[in-house]
């Protein structure tokens, strides 16, 4: 098995109306199936704020009006890339809450990295479900999210 060492550097936009955020599934990746905050990759000689703008219209089919940024932060984790490729990844987020000129997003698929975004009632989100950037911005923001992992180690020491 082969190990590749990569750092990905990415932007990403928090949209939130009525306590509801906007979030794609993911397609690909480190993350595939969980849900994520629309944004991706600062391409080359692109500026975090047109990166965030670019990825929003591509996977979330909405115009960035205004943005504020949130934090920029990291996580380094391993995923299976290829059957013979284990990737190493240094994931670099910087986030932004940010108001759009849309009240709906695109619900298709992007054909690349997102199997379409929806609102989604952020009390009803558990931290399973959630990419660790989305975890940390939402709790930024002062929301609290369920932990179902914690829940269920708790009602079984209660059971027991």
């Amino acid at each position: 098995m082969k190990e590749v060492k990569s750092t990905h550097v990415g932007a990403y936009g928090f949209i939130i109306k009525n306590d509801e955020v906007a979030l794609i599934k993911k397609a690909r990746g480190g993350y595939t199936g969980l849900l994520d905050i629309p944004g991706g990759g600062i391409e080359h000689n692109e500026t975090p704020v047109e990166a965030l703008k670019r990825e929003l219209m591509e996977e979330a089919g909405v115009t960035v009006v205004k943005q504020e940024l949130i934090t920029a932060t990291s996580r380094t984790f391993d995923w299976q890339m290829t059957k013979s490729i284990i990737e190493n990844l240094h994931h670099i987020g910087i986030l932004y809450k940010v108001e759009v000129k849309e009240d709906k997003v695109k619900e298709e698929s992007d054909g690349i990295d997102s199997n379409g975004c929806n609102y989604y009632k952020i009390k009803n989100l558990s931290k399973k479900e959630l990419t660790p950037f989305t975890i940390e911005g939402l709790e930024l923001l002062g929301y609290s999210l369920k932990d179902w992992g914690l829940l269920i180690l708790l009602l079984f020491v209660v059971l027991m």
